[in-house]
Parts: structure tokens; C-alpha cells; sequence
């Protein structure tokens, strides 16, 4: 889940570099290069801030699974467990 994070944020953090690049390059004056970086960066932030969301929201569901398969094998365990303490017992 980490890596996930931090791939995504790299990929962004490049692409907003490159825009920036990309604008500062290009044959505009300054003040409308500046406005179009500030532009590029809000969205990216967006951006950003909505996959953050998400991988939040994925993570909770993630955890919420696990917790809930936990559940099942230790019923299950328990399950196995009275059976077989009622086989030891007639065996005796």
C-alpha cells in the first residue's frame, strides 16, 4: 500500500514538473506563463488530493476485509476445535 502512495505521488510530482518546465519554456510572456503554472499546480493538487482519497478509502475497505476473514477462521478454528474435542472424548 506505501509503494502504491508513493509511486502515485512521484508520478504527479513529475508531471507537475514537467508542466511547469513545459510552461517556462514555452514562447508566452511571464505573467501568463505564471498563471498557466498556477493553474497546472491547483489541478495536480486535485489531482492528488482525489487519489489520496481514494487509496484512503480502498485502504479502509482492505482493512475492513481482513478483519472480516479473521473472523471467519477463528469461528472456523473454533468450529474445528469442538469437533475435535467431542472425537477425543468418545475415544477415550
Amino acid at each position: 500500500m506505501k509503494s502504491t502512495g508513493a509511486f502515485l505521488t512521484g508520478l504527479l510530482t513529475g508531471a507537475a514538473v514537467g508542466a511547469a518546465l513545459a510552461l517556462l519554456y514555452a514562447p508566452e510572456k511571464g505573467d501568463i506563463t505564471r498563471a498557466e503554472i498556477k493553474k497546472k499546480m491547483a489541478e495536480m493538487e486535485k489531482e492528488l488530493s482525489r487519489l489520496r482519497d481514494k487509496l484512503k478509502e480502498k485502504g479502509g475497505e482492505l482493512k475492513d476485509d481482513i478483519k472480516k476473514r479473521i473472523q471467519e477462521v477463528e469461528a472456523r478454528l473454533e468450529e474445528l476445535m469442538q469437533q475435535y474435542k467431542k472425537v477425543s472424548e468418545k475415544t477415550k
